[in-house]
């Protein structure tokens, strides 16, 4: 594990923060790629970029301070609140963040919504690719202990960031790459769905249901939870809001294509 890139100075660069800023610019690129494809142009996606931006970060940050608020930053100097340079982002803080941030940049800039999260769905998951590889890179998001051959182990050492809950030295599931891999192939699947959807919205809804059924799977495999944090001592909070995003997508999925004549297969008469 090396958290550190280099340093300015006094001032280190996290591979963490790096590995984001890649994630968000691989998405733009490639989503302002595919905007063509659904008459909209790479300008409209490349200025919802700091929408995103600030949508995702203060979304992400949102969550992780209020779920581990009483742990990690009550009774703390209020700027450890803003210290994302250290890791402490939710990602599901961070899309849904993001999701609002998008559907107000689409209300002033009259961009047709469900085009547009279309156009970003593969991009999405593409994006969190770099930002798990992010968080192997820093020791969060780590897995349980196991003993099968690609188990990973993180140092020892007193002084590294890695957090003083984890298994240290002993090896663990790869939880950050088992994600990686998932949502690299669901960019696969989405990319080639998106040249193939039916209706607008359909890519964005798929993304939300498949995401939500990796997240729980990748989530079994986890360790960095405390007894505190589980429901019923098995049920994580990450799987808790999938279950959410999982109703959300199935139902956005069915409403989009109840609203769209040319999806609907006719009767035979």
């Amino acid at each position: 594990m090396h958290p550190i890139v280099f340093k300015i100075g006094s001032w280190p660069v996290h591979w963490y923060g790096v590995l984001v800023a890649l994630g968000f610019l691989a998405g733009l690129w490639t989503a302002s790629r595919r905007a063509p494809r659904s008459g909209l142009t790479s300008e409209q996606v490349g200025d919802a970029g700091p929408w995103l931006i600030l949508g995702t970060v203060l979304g992400a940050r949102s969550l992780y301070v209020g779920s581990y608020w009483e742990e990690k930053f009550a009774g703390r100097p209020w700027w450890e609140m803003l210290m994302v340079q250290n890791g402490g982002l939710v990602y599901y803080g961070g899309l849904i963040g993001a999701s609002l941030a998008v559907m107000l940049y689409c209300r002033f800039r009259k961009v047709p919504l469900w085009k547009f999260a279309d156009v970003f769905a593969p991009s999405i998951a593409l994006g969190y690719v770099f930002g798990r590889l992010g968080c192997l890179m820093n020791g969060c998001c780590y897995g349980s202990q196991c003993a099968l051959p690609w188990a990973i182990t993180y140092p020892r050492s007193a002084n590294d960031t890695f957090p003083a809950d984890a298994e240290r030295g002993l090896p663990v599931h790869p939880t950050q790459i088992y994600d990686s891999l998932l949502n690299l192939a669901l960019y696969g699947f989405l990319a080639w769905l998106y040249r193939r959807k039916k209706f607008d919205g359909q890519v964005f809804a798929a993304y939300l249901i498949c995401y939500a059924l990796t997240r729980s799977f990748v989530e079994y495999f986890r360790g960095d939870y405390t007894a505190a944090h589980l429901s019923a001592g098995l049920i994580t909070p990450a799987q808790l809001i999938s279950v959410g995003i999982l109703i959300a997508g199935v139902t956005l999925g069915v409403v989009l294509w109840r609203r769209n004549p040319k999806s609907q297969i006719p009767n035979p008469k």
